[in-house]
């Protein structure tokens, strides 16, 4: 959802499968506008590339292919279907949520481990953390333009755009680019 006024979203998603894994994504340009909107579609295209390259590899080649644009904050998950794990990093302020499905509640495996700083501007030194995932899990990736608390009230189930609708309806602060992505793991 692009910010008031604006035509453009600088929120962009990514999800894209290679041999035995899956590439989730979501990336938010700097500002608003056609400008963060070109610098998160930067970024994806360089994502696309190489899919299937590390987590770390990935956001070092978005930050050395970014450096002419205003940057991005970014958050990567990559799922490894043969062995069922889940290798995450993120750069900035993109949320990232790791649920599992559980009668009558849901039960939080993980929350991403934020780095302060800009993908194509201030590289902070970087570290993914590797989960093990199991089938049903849910992977939620929320820009800044969703109110942080926006799991406060979630009610689980349902497939992963409505849960992604949901949250966006409810936590949206209307006042900037907003995106939520819900990817589910079913394995192979």
């Amino acid at each position: 959802m692009a910010s008031p006024g604006q035509k453009e979203s600088g929120d962009k998603p990514l999800v894209m499968t290679f041999t035995d894994g899956v590439l989730v994504a979501v990336v938010d340009g700097i500002g608003h506008g056609n400008e963060a909107g070109e610098a998160a579609q930067a970024a994806i295209r360089t994502l696309e590339s190489r899919a299937h390259d590390p987590v770390i590899s990935l956001v070092q080649r978005c930050h050395e292919n970014l450096r002419a644009t205003r940057g991005v904050v970014m958050s990567v998950a990559s799922f490894d279907l043969v062995h069922g794990l889940m290798t995450w990093l993120g750069v900035g302020n993109v949320e990232g949520i790791l649920l599992r499905p559980n009668p009558g509640r849901t039960i939080v495996l993980g929350s991403l481990l934020l780095r302060s700083g800009v993908v194509g501007a201030q590289l902070p030194p970087l570290q993914a953390a590797v989960l093990p995932v199991a089938r049903m899990d849910t992977l939620i990736f929320a820009t800044d333009g969703v109110r942080a608390d926006f799991l406060r009230g979630f009610i689980p189930g349902g497939p992963p755009q409505k849960t992604a609708e949901r949250i966006l309806a409810k936590g949206g602060k209307g006042t900037d680019d907003a995106l939520v992505l819900a990817a589910r793991y079913i394995g192979l």
